[in-house]
């Protein structure tokens, strides 16, 4: 089965080599993959698995390398599973067959669900729509057209709403025999209970420091060395995130906000206008929406190890002295804490506000600092 009829493409990936559907290789996840291979080799293959873990750490990677691996085996006799010996790696060459095929979304066996995009606002659209996930059901009850399993990958199954969760509980309810179904989560957590208790749960962990940065000097050499330890520390385990950073001039951005708020509880006016006019200059490069990202994250990030009493490892220099004089500011213990969990609150609901209500995205910036002078001061 190819994608749904009518389905766009998932956000074009940052690196063509990284789309999962075309990626032939997984790092850091050694042993997801054991825990796949066992539960193949074991002859009882759960008909259904959540995958679940932070974005960009290899989700969908994983699910497709899957996906590709049981597409190749054998046509399945009574039991399901053939005789041969049993496998030791998930890993199918670019050059193989199903791989092809695979890549350019032309297996007859395979289905894709995931979000749409939406042409006149050029994003994805919020939710999967139902009437893909609907599909699903008879895609996976007809007789397999190459004689061999039949599988179903949802992208983003946590984008899926009540009629498509429900639409979905139904399959799992009566799983089709030779059916296998592959749902893909950021947040599995908030997935309903019922589908969670008929999946098998697999959850990636964020990968090494290491790793994201040797999967950096492979995919944007032209990084410095040092841009790319940043980027990984950055991205905490999410080489997506590492990439898509690099890509939109995060670092740059992070640099020039810490820079900005280095001299906080006094906060450079001139330096903050000319900050919030750079961020909407363009309303199309996304520069807005990934410096309020990353002023939230840094926020979170200051909220958490300000609870802990351990600073954590700087992501650019100076960053380490700005989170110690803020974290003591006004005596510190809990009610700086408290301070500083109330600004990122109130930081996130007024970037959240700003996007439904379309306000000024510069005033709104400068509303955001304006929050963490005064809870500096």
């Amino acid at each position: 089965m190819s994608k749904a009829r009518g389905s766009a493409a998932a956000e074009p990936a940052a690196d063509d080599a990284l789309a999962p559907r075309r990626n032939p290789d997984l790092v850091g996840h050694d042993e997801a993959e054991r825990l796949l291979l066992e539960a193949w080799n074991s002859g009882r293959l759960p008909h259904a698995w959540l995958i679940g873990g932070t974005p960009g750490v290899g989700k969908a990677t994983l699910a497709y390398r899957f996906a590709r691996f049981v597409l190749a085996q054998d046509p399945p006799g009574d039991s399901l599973f053939g005789t041969a010996a049993p496998a030791t790696s998930l890993h199918l060459p670019p050059d193989h067959p199903v791989f092809r095929r695979v890549a350019s979304g032309g297996h007859a066996d395979l289905l894709t669900v995931e979000r749409q995009r939406d042409e006149k606002r050029d994003r994805l659209k919020r939710d999967i729509a139902v009437d893909d996930v609907r599909k699903i059901g008879p895609a996976l009850r007809r007789t397999s057209a190459e004689g061999g399993w039949r599988v179903a990958v949802i992208d983003g199954a946590d984008r899926m709403n009540v009629s498509g969760l429900n639409a979905i509980l139904k399959i799992l309810e009566e799983p089709p025999p030779g059916a296998l179904l592959l749902l893909v989560s950021d947040n599995p957590g908030g997935m309903l209970p019922t589908i969670r208790s008929r999946c098998r749960k697999l959850t990636l962990k964020p990968l090494e420091e290491d790793t994201v940065i040797g999967l950096l000097a492979q995919h944007r050499p032209a990084l410095a060395v040092e841009d790319r330890a940043a980027l990984a520390r950055l991205s905490e385990g999410s080489i997506g995130r590492a990439i898509d950073l690099a890509d939109a001039g995060g670092l740059g951005l992070y640099r020039e906000m810490i820079a900005l708020l280095a001299d906080l509880p006094r906060l450079d006016i001139v330096a903050a206008h000319a900050f919030g006019d750079k961020l909407v200059r363009k309303q199309d490069d996304g520069l807005y929406e990934t410096a309020t990202e990353l002023l939230v994250w840094w926020l979170a990030r200051f909220a958490r190890s300000t609870a802990r009493g351990v600073l954590p490892a700087e992501v650019v220099p100076g960053e380490a002295a700005l989170m110690s004089r803020l974290a003591s500011a006004g005596h510190g213990g809990t009610r700086s804490l408290e301070r500083w969990v109330e600004v990122w609150e109130k930081v996130q609901r007024l970037f959240a506000r700003a996007e439904s209500a379309n306000l000024d995205r510069k005033q709104v910036v400068l509303n955001a600092l304006a929050a963490l002078e005064t809870a500096a001061a």
